[in-house]
């Protein structure tokens, strides 16, 4: 199958990594990506390779691969060679070295950071122009994999988050009706043990690069350690793997069951299956269907993957008992399903704000909040789509206390009423408010109050349905309005970024690109604060972050975007 290339010319690179022109660089990339995914689902896989390999000896390939890596927050951390492309020059003469031809992996760097049970989770940190190689291939893999994953598989997957693991569940749960029986299930050490001859057979890419990666071996300790099995986390392209060799575990199940009593008779058993990465959780009307059919089948399809399921975090429990699933507890209660943040999870965050304030004994008001508050919001942005008042209220009271014993130990010889009014004030209604004076990063005065959980609204998640492909043309429309309302209700951000969002309909303003997550985005002054530009709406545009260089390198000159009357 011979494929046309139509991406740009040579004659069209330029010789500066801030003269790129991002805009085309993604449309030509995403176009390749669009045709990968069609030849999938029609099968024609020829045509898949020759279309992969295209994208992969790309310039337009090669330098989003470098952009991903040199952006996000793995950035300055080195791997073995202590190599870093922390300079546009770095950047610009490593992407003639993302070549295929002579391209040996150096071993992964060894680490580890703790969990939450205690143990310690491996991480191999590839060198930075791995983790380049790695994320050019992602490219040309994320069509296969989206178009050949399981409908209810939520982990790692574009416009896909643990919240529509929730919500899938709620509706597999909540009726009368629904299932009564569930299997909770975890893979036992699901990356460091799938098994390397399966992936070879069964991933669509390029089988040589793939068989170097996974043989290139550890440094620990300085000792080189040979891997004969699993895919390293800490790599780009290992979360999406590990989805293709999950992959089937839904439709397989269900293909299982219909020829073994027919389609009918398979539908009533009301077994559906929700999927987060290597946690996942099986639906079942009796508890002996999921214990002697179910089950069985599972270990055996992992078992072909050279995979098992955890003993100590697998079992079958029935809804009015709940079980935890991705930080939330599911039960009924008295026939009603109700979604709570789970106590794990309660206790997890109280200890990470409590270390937080226990660490930073001698710190000003205002730099304490600076510190707590992400922490906070993020927690509570998290469970605002489920049943989390109580919640909030509780973690608000624990907070309090320590912050009030926080407050009390630095004056040890002042009454309690005068430590009241050092730190704690009035706020419009509110009293007993911790609260503290400073300046924000333009040097401008400001009163920095605590958040509070119990003012985050609980607003219940749009679910992304389950046929949703983003590189399927018919999907586009779909997938942009989903972005959008996501981002715009999305309470971690400040409503004057939101504004300007709607402003500039989601898109950049100096290469009208799409601005989402996985971009990012920044505050850009039309007219600089150095030379007496005004903080106003009028006089700031959101720029994604490589566009933001460009405009400060090259000097360029961003217009204000007419106003758009919608998304």
């Amino acid at each position: 199958m011979r494929v046309t290339p139509r991406g740009p010319a040579r004659s069209h690179v330029p010789d500066n990594w801030h003269q790129i022109d991002w805009r085309r660089v993604e449309r030509n990339v995403r176009g390749i990506q669009v045709r990968i995914a069609k030849a999938t689902q029609e099968g024609q896989w020829r045509k898949v390779k020759a279309l992969q390999r295209w994208l992969t000896r790309s310039y337009c390939g090669k330098v989003m691969a470098a952009r991903r890596v040199t952006e996000n927050q793995g950035s300055r951390t080195a791997g073995v060679d202590r190599e870093l492309w922390d300079t546009p020059e770095t950047r610009l003469e490593a992407i003639g070295r993302m070549r295929r031809r002579g391209y040996k992996p150096k071993p992964l760097r060894r680490v580890y950071i703790p969990k939450a049970n205690g143990k310690e989770r491996p991480l191999g940190i590839p060198t930075i122009l791995d983790r380049a190689m790695q994320a050019l291939h992602l490219l040309a893999l994320e069509p296969v994999s989206e178009s050949t994953s399981d409908p209810n598989s939520y982990g790692f997957r574009i416009n896909r988050s643990t919240h529509d693991a929730m919500s899938q569940l709620f509706v597999s749960l909540s009726q009368t009706a629904s299932a009564q029986w569930v299997l909770e299930a975890d893979i036992k050490g699901c990356f460091d043990h799938i098994n390397h001859d399966w992936l070879l057979r069964n991933v669509r890419m390029d089988r040589t690069v793939l068989r170097k990666w996974l043989k290139a071996g550890v440094i620990h300790k300085g000792l080189l350690q040979h891997t004969e099995e699993g895919t390293p986390q800490g790599g780009i392209i290992s979360p999406t793997l590990a989805n293709v060799t999950l992959n089937g575990l839904e439709s397989g199940l269900h293909a299982h069951l219909r020829a073994r009593i027919g389609k009918t008779k398979a539908a009533g058993l009301k077994v559906n299956v929700v999927r987060y990465a290597d946690d996942f959780v099986i639906t079942g009307s009796s508890k002996e269907l999921l214990e002697e059919e179910v089950k069985p089948w599972v270990e055996g399809f992992l078992k072909e993957r050279g995979l098992e399921l955890s003993m100590e975090k697998t079992r079958i429990v029935h809804i009015n008992e709940g079980f935890d699933f991705l930080g939330w507890n599911f039960r009924k209660y008295s026939g009603k399903m109700l979604i709570k943040p789970s106590k794990k999870s309660e206790q997890s965050n109280y200890c990470k704000v409590k270390e937080a304030i226990s660490s930073n004994k001698t710190v000003r008001q205002y730099d304490l909040i600076d510190l707590l508050n992400p922490i906070l919001r993020g927690w509570a942005n998290y469970h605002s789509p489920v049943v989390a008042k109580m919640a909030f209220n509780r973690m608000d009271h624990l907070i309090h206390r320590a912050i009030w014993r926080w407050a009390k130990r630095r004056h040890p010889d002042k009454r309690v009423d005068w430590v009241r009014n050092k730190y704690f004030h009035s706020v419009e209604l509110r009293n007993w408010v911790f609260a503290g004076m400073g300046t924000d990063r333009y040097g401008v005065p400001r009163q920095a109050t605590l958040y509070t959980l119990a003012d985050t609204p609980i607003r219940r998640h749009q679910k992304v349905k389950g046929s949703y492909n983003p590189f399927d043309p018919a999907d586009e429309r779909y997938g942009e309005t989903l972005r959008q309302q996501r981002l715009l209700n999305s309470k971690c951000q400040r409503k004057q970024w939101l504004s300007l969002y709607q402003s500039q309909a989601g898109r950049c303003a100096l290469c009208q690109g799409a601005i989402t997550q996985e971009t990012g985005w920044e505050n850009h002054h039309i007219v600089y604060k150095a030379m007496g530009g005004p903080d106003t709406l009028a006089n700031r545009v959101l720029l994604h972050p490589v566009c933001h260089i460009r405009v400060h390198q090259l000097g360029l000159k961003v217009v204000k975007p007419a106003p758009s009357r919608g998304l």
